[in-house]
């Protein structure tokens, strides 16, 4: 198929109002992407840093080559939980540079066209499968409403009356977006004792650079990795994939699974280049995305970038200048337990 030059721009730029649709919805989804990438490397066992770096660099790769305009992919807990063993046996070394295999693996199944078994999945796997990930989500976010205060209720009243009262208003605005700046507007201007995202791990104050992994390039590495990169694959595209089609239903838009499935494996190759984790899409915040106005390329776009300012903006504040560093901080971190085996908490 040739490329469509015409149309990719189109899944960039239609009109003033759509980018700025795209525009707001990104940094709604970006606000949303933090806590979860930090969550995602906690499960995995490793430094936060990873989640974030990897969120960053998952986003702004896949909304330049993947096929699902709209689409949000970053660091999952999918992923997360099948590299627990790998990170915990061999350090994070190993788990780049399988992350790194994972992404060949995809591009491989993008050019095999393994994509057409999508054509045979039911309307009711899809059904069970967005309900099943709205049934996890809601379980996980349960111990963030126990042991807690008043004020925790409160703002959880508050915030969702803001997100569905306030569409009944106007649109102008992402409802969403409006209640995250004004809760945390109130719970920073009133000193309120709510738990914080500063809470759940240590916020990267600094850009990620580009690495290779420092592991032996040797059959060893590959009988250590190779089960680990094949399951990786697989349970990121069978995530992506079905995201993909669900997207395109809420939009009422044709997507390119084929371009989808090598687009995330060049994804997850860079997010391993510069420190990060493998990932895959995401239902909840590509739902996100797309209720807060997303549609287009952009949108995923400045999810990512949204993030990768905030940790340069971090980065000048404290003065951390990394210009003339190899590795970026999670790998330094990450190297001097790789060793051991060790978790990084």
């Amino acid at each position: 198929m040739a490329f469509d030059l015409a149309a990719y721009r189109r899944q960039w730029f239609t009109d003033g109002t759509a980018a700025r649709r795209d525009v707001l919805a990104g940094i709604v989804v970006a606000l949303a992407l933090i806590p979860e990438a930090i969550g995602f490397s906690i499960i995995a066992g490793v430094d936060p840093r990873l989640g974030l770096y990897a969120s960053v660099a998952i986003a702004l790769t896949i909304s330049l080559v993947g096929g699902r305009p709209g689409m949000i992919s970053a660091a999952t807990a999918a992923v997360a939980v099948v590299v627990i063993p790998l990170s915990r046996e061999h350090g994070v070394e190993y788990l780049f540079v399988a992350t790194i295999l994972m992404g060949l693996i995809q591009i491989v199944a993008g050019v095999l066209r393994l994509d057409f078994v999508m054509q045979f999945v039911s309307r009711s796997v899809i059904t069970g499968f967005v309900n099943a990930r709205a049934i996890l989500i809601f379980m996980t976010q349960l111990p963030q409403l126990t042991n807690v205060g008043w004020h925790t209720y409160a703002m959880v009243a508050a915030g969702l009356v803001i997100i569905y009262g306030l569409p009944r208003v106007t649109t102008a605005l992402p409802s969403p977006l409006v209640a995250i700046l004004v809760l945390s507007a109130i719970s920073i201007g009133m000193g309120l004792s709510v738990h914080t995202v500063g809470d759940m791990g240590k916020l990267p104050k600094g850009l990620p650079s580009i690495a290779l992994p420092n592991v032996p390039l040797t059959l060893d590495t590959l009988r250590i990795i190779l089960p680990y990169s094949l399951t990786m694959a697989a349970v990121g595209l069978l995530e992506s994939l079905p995201t993909a089609q669900i997207v395109g239903d809420m939009t009422d838009t044709d997507s390119n699974k084929r371009v989808e499935c090598a687009g995330q494996g060049a994804a997850n190759m860079v997010a391993a280049l510069f420190g990060g984790m493998g990932g895959c899409a995401m239902i909840g915040q590509s739902a996100i995305n797309v209720t807060s106005g997303g549609r287009g390329r952009l949108s995923t776009f400045v999810a990512g970038g949204f993030q990768l300012a905030r940790e340069g903006a971090a980065q000048k504040r404290g003065g951390h200048v990394q210009a003339a560093r190899r590795s970026s901080p999670a790998r330094s971190a990450s190297r001097s337990v790789s060793g051991t085996g060790r978790l990084i908490r």
